[in-house]
Formats: C-alpha cells, sequence, structure tokens
C-alpha cells in the first residue's frame, strides 16, 4: 500500500492517505495510453470541413452543346468539376468518420495507469474536501493558489461533491469532470489532477469489486 498526502483547502497537510498498489501503482503502458486517447479524440471529432460535389451544384444537369461538330471538348453538364463553379471532384465532406472502438475494459485500465503516472510524477493533489464554504469562485481560485496549482488542471468531483462543481468552471485552465467520468484524454490533456478523499475511495471501491 503506497501513502499519499492529504492537504485542506488551507494548502496544509492535514494526513497521509493510503492507497491500494493495485489501482494506483500500475506500471507505465504508453501503447495502451495512445491507444485510448487515439480512440476518444476520433469518437469527439466531427467533420467542419464539406465540398459540395456534382449533384449539390446548382446548375442545369442539360448538356451545354451537342456533343459532335462544334469544335468544343465533349461536355455532359457544367457542373462538372472542371468547369468553373462545377463540383469539386474529391474534396473533404461532412460524411467522413472519424469514431474507433475500443472496449471497457481497455479504457479502464487505461485510467488507472494514468492516475498512476500522475502519483508518480507528483501531479495528484488529494483534498481532504472540496467543501467551498462561501459558494464563490473566488474562494476555489484562492484554494488552488494556496495548494501552489498552476497551469492546465483537472478536478474531479464525486456524486456527493456535485454542488461544488460550478464554482470552479470560470476559473482559467481549469476543467472539471465527475470522477466516475475519469477518462484518459483530459487526464492526458492536463498536467494537474485534483481529488477529494471521497473520490480516491469512490476510484478505489469501483476497481477493486466493492
Amino acid at each position: 500500500m503506497a501513502k499519499i498526502s492529504v492537504h485542506n483547502l488551507e494548502g496544509k497537510k492535514v494526513e497521509e492517505m493510503e492507497v491500494s498498489d493495485s489501482v494506483f501503482a500500475l506500471p507505465k503502458n504508453d501503447d495502451l495510453l495512445h491507444q485510448v486517447f487515439v480512440a476518444i479524440s476520433g469518437n469527439r471529432r466531427f467533420s467542419i470541413a464539406h465540398t459540395k460535389d456534382r449533384s449539390e451544384r446548382a446548375g442545369s444537369g442539360k448538356k451545354p452543346w451537342k456533343q459532335k461538330g462544334t469544335g468544343n471538348a465533349r461536355v455532359g453538364e457544367k457542373r462538372n468539376p472542371v468547369w468553373r463553379k462545377g463540383g469539386v471532384a474529391f474534396g473533404p465532406t461532412k460524411d467522413r468518420n472519424f469514431s474507433k472502438d475500443i472496449n471497457k475494459k481497455m479504457k479502464q485500465k487505461a485510467v488507472l495507469i494514468a492516475l498512476s503516472e500522475k502519483i508518480r510524477s507528483n501531479d495528484l493533489v488529494v483534498i481532504s474536501d472540496l467543501e467551498i464554504k462561501s459558494k464563490k469562485t473566488k474562494e476555489f481560485a484562492n484554494a488552488l493558489s494556496n495548494l501552489n496549482i498552476s497551469g492546465k488542471t483537472l478536478i474531479g468531483f464525486e456524486d456527493s461533491e456535485k454542488g461544488m462543481r460550478a464554482y470552479s468552471r470560470n476559473i482559467e485552465n481549469i476543467t472539471n469532470v465527475f470522477t466516475k467520468n475519469l477518462n484518459v484524454y483530459d487526464l492526458l490533456n492536463n498536467k494537474t489532477l485534483v481529488l477529494s478523499k471521497s473520490s480516491i475511495k469512490y476510484i478505489e471501491d469501483k476497481n477493486q469489486g466493492k
């Protein structure tokens, strides 16, 4: 059982907490993290760029001139890609699909590996309680300052703490998520992870079958 420090919102260390090695001390697996990250990124992506092909362009489908005898090159319609204002032959379309399938066990294990890496790199900050008494964003920002937290930060909220989530939304470089929805994409895109003791317990119970 490894031990991690627990701080209060004033930035003071209040205790040490034991965490399970089977959940928070998994060995590195960069290949799995990359595979899951790419899959999640693809599933979040949607096409914006779209070019119209010849069937979507405005204009008559009538043959501009007869096939032979005019001296002009043969042409079927003015919407063809060769002509100005014609359709685009091989441009990007909104029908592209970037989604990738990845199974649930791989995603769960990748999250635990990412959490283990946060502990090894000292980028996990555990708070005794995320309760903000004055219920103001400014107090939440001051708490992060007390803990010397800066840069891109991910804060996980357990269901019982969901009322506090609103006070971190407007703080620069802060991303918040419910602990049950922790994912590799957010963990890797943010340097620091902040969790409460109840979130740590939730993760352990979930992954130890309790």
